[in-house]
Order: structure tokens, then C-alpha cells, then sequence
């Protein structure tokens, strides 16, 4: 099927010369940005002390060889050859790695990422099956090239990877049991809001208490489906956008073996661990397929299955905490009415926004007296505005 397509796209080049210009054009520029990062990881290379990160920087220099190499032979396939040119390392990365070595990584750093850009939109604009699949697979190796420079910048120190390394999972742990609180406060605080809103602006036009009562049970109910619904579907999103990653570095496990192993190895290295300590980890590691897609799922792409908040659980919490917090201006509607019933609406809701403010305080930083006065005030902005609106209407 590939040679199908590729022999196709290949006749539909040669019937469009000007197609097939833009697309050497392409392919040349590609040549020589990679043989020119190339270059410059190894400039760099011979000016790094570190031993650890010296090497690190020449397999990246091999890595970009390689893929200078694969653009080259595409070209010769398409009846071009490579510019005979003199690569030069810029100006600005000569001066940076004098001066500060990290700095003039940083810079590669978002060149990488530049390169991953431009390969994904000629990816999808030129019309060359095969030279779109290079670019998508050389793409994937500038994202790791930009997480290996970043994590080089940005090193853990080995004598505290140990216990950095528990710090992050105990956070990991509290951030994943907490999942569904925050689902359920902030559910409780959109439902109190949006709720109280209504009610006070229906109660400002004047209008009966059991029309006032059936637009809050309305409301509520709504607010509740919604959020749920809205809930359920942004943790289904984020699972499925997990799932196709994994199975995206699934496939590339299979296909590379060995360039994987090799990039767990680098980033085990980054981390503190001598070569042979990564290698030999990475080895034991690559022995359980699954093992091994964790672990480069972990280190390369930062996706956790811990991590991941539960659909069901999202649902439940915010369409169950959304429903108590909307129904709380609405309460006093089933016992009283008048201008006694929109009292004590107001009073019990702005004791319910305070509430649900300092309950905020279990899943941020600030104090609950300060988050509860700050929803306290927001609820009497959104009680005095709405009823000021229902007011105006109920006049005209």
C-alpha cells in the first residue's frame, strides 16, 4: 500500500514541476538546518566539561547526522543533491557557548522547537507522501531533542534526586487524590453563583415565589447536567489524548528499540545516573514492554495513569456538587415567600459563597478566611447586580 502511494506521488511531482521545486526547495532547507544543529552540538560538545553532558550533546550531533543523512538520500531519490555549501555554526551561538554554555542551549532549545513546527506544517502542506512521513518521524526526535536540552538546563542535582524524587510523588499522590474535590468545589461554587444569580434576578422583576421556585429547580437541574456532563467529557478528552500518546511511543518502542532505550538512558543520565547505571536500568526496564512504555512515558512525555482523573468520579462529583450548591438561594422558596423568602435567600447564600471560598483553600495556597471574604464579596456583586437587572425589567 505505502510503494502504492508513494509511486502515485511520486507521478503527481513529476506532472507538477513547480510542486516539485517547492518541495526541494523543502528538503534542501531541511538538509541544512540539520547538518548545521549538528555542527553546532558538537562545537558545543568540545567546549562542555561535563563529560556526561559531553556525550549527550555528541549523540544529539549523531541524531541530527542522521536525519541530514535521510533528507539527503530523499533528495538524490527526487533527482536533486544537497547545496554545496559551507555550514556554518550562527553567530550568536558561538558567542553565547563563550560566554555561558547553558544560555546557548537554551537558544538551541527553541530552535528545536521551531524545527518541530516547521516540520508538522510542511508535514500537512506538501504534497509527498513519503518525505511527509520523514518529516512526522524527524519531528517526533526534535521533541525530545528540546525535553533532553531543557532537562539539561534545568538538571537535578544527584545527591537530592532521591528525595525530589518522593517529594514529586507524594504531590503526584495528593494532586490525583484531589482530583475530585476540586471537581466538587468548583462545582458547588458555579452552581451557588449561577443559581443565586438567577433567583435574584427573577425575585428583582417582582415576580411570585412559586414561578421564582420553579425557575431555581430548573436552574439547578440544569447547572447540575451541565456540569457533569462538562466534567465527564473533559476527563474522557484528557484520557484519550493520554492513550494516544501512549500508543504513538508504543509503536516507536517497537520500531527503535534501541534508539528508545538509548533516550531513556539519557534522560536517567540527566537525572544524576552515571552511563552505565542508566544504560543497565534501561536495559531492565525495556525486558516488559509495559515497564518500558511507562517509564519513557513518564520521563519523555510527563504522563502519569495516576494521574488521570476518573470520567465517572468527575461526573458524579460535579453534578452532585453543582446540584447542592444551585439549590441553596432556592431552599428558602419551599417554606416562606415575599420579601421574607428573598432575605433569607440572600443571607444563606452569601454564607454558602463563603463556604464554598474557604473550602477553596484545600486545593490552593490561600488562607480560607481570605478566599471565603473574596466569594463573599463576588456573591453580593452577583446578587446586587442581577436583581438591580431584574428590577429594570420588572419596571418596564
Amino acid at each position: 500500500m505505502k510503494t502504492t502511494v508513494d509511486h502515485e506521488g511520486q507521478e503527481e511531482l513529476q506532472e507538477d514541476p513547480a510542486k516539485k521545486a517547492r518541495l526541494v526547495a523543502a528538503l534542501k532547507k531541511n538538509w541544512e538546518a540539520e547538518c548545521r544543529s549538528a555542527a553546532t552540538y558538537r562545537h558545543l560538545a568540545e567546549r562542555e566539561h561535563d563529560e556526561r553532558r559531553r556525550r549527550i550533546l555528541i549523540r544529539l550531533a549523531e541524531a541530527e547526522e542522521r536525519h541530514a543523512a535521510r533528507w539527503d538520500k530523499r533528495l538524490r531519490e527526487l533527482g536533486a543533491v544537497p547545496p554545496q555549501i559551507t555550514i556554518s555554526i550562527p553567530t550568536s551561538i558561538r558567542l553565547r557557548a563563550n560566554i555561558d554554555l547553558d544560555t546557548a542551549l537554551r537558544q538551541i532549545e527553541a530552535e528545536e522547537e521551531q524545527h518541530l513546527q516547521q516540520y508538522e506544517t510542511e508535514a500537512a502542506e506538501l504534497a509527498d507522501p513519503e518525505s511527509a512521513a520523514i518529516m512526522r518521524e524527524v519531528a517526533q526526535d526534535e521533541a525530545r531533542h528540546a525535553r533532553t536540552l531543557h532537562t539539561m538546563t534545568n538538571p537535578v542535582s544527584p545527591e537530592h534526586t532521591r528525595g525530589r524524587l518522593e517529594s514529586i510523588l507524594q504531590r503526584e499522590r495528593h494532586v490525583t487524590s484531589g482530583n475530585w474535590i476540586a471537581d466538587a468545589i468548583y462545582g458547588a461554587n458555579d452552581g451557588l453563583g449561577a443559581i443565586f444569580g438567577l433567583v435574584a434576578g427573577v425575585a428583582g422583576a417582582n415576580a411570585s415565589g412559586e414561578f421564582i421556585l420553579l425557575a431555581g429547580v430548573a436552574g439547578s437541574v440544569a447547572a447540575a447536567v451541565s456540569m457533569g456532563s462538562g466534567a465527564f467529557l473533559a476527563a474522557k478528552s484528557e484520557r484519550e489524548v493520554h492513550e494516544a500518546e501512549l500508543a504513538r511511543e508504543r509503536a516507536e518502542i517497537r520500531e527503535n528499540p534501541e534508539e528508545e532505550k538509548e533516550e531513556l538512558s539519557l534522560f536517567y543520565q540527566l537525572k544524576g545516573l552515571s552511563e552505565a547505571e542508566a544504560d543497565q536500568l534501561a536495559e531492565r526496564l525495556s525486558q516488559n514492554e509495559d515497564t518500558f512504555l511507562s517509564a519513557l512515558a513518564s520521563e519523555e512525555l510527563g504522563l502519569s495513569e495516576e494521574r488521570l482523573p476518573n470520567p465517572w468520579i468527575s461526573m458524579l462529583s460535579a453534578s452532585i456538587s453543582t446540584g447542592l450548591g444551585a439549590i441553596v438561594p432556592v431552599l428558602p422558596y419551599f417554606f416562606v415567600s415575599g420579601t421574607t423568602a428573598i432575605i433569607i435567600a440572600f443571607i444563606v447564600s452569601l454564607i454558602g459563597h463563603f463556604a464554598v471560598g474557604a473550602a477553596k483553600s484545600l486545593v490552593t495556597i490561600r488562607s480560607w478566611w481570605a478566599s471565603g471574604l473574596e466569594m463573599t464579596l463576588i456573591g453580593v456583586i452577583v446578587g446586587v447586580v442581577t436583581y438591580g437587572v431584574g428590577f429594570l425589567f420588572g419596571v418596564a
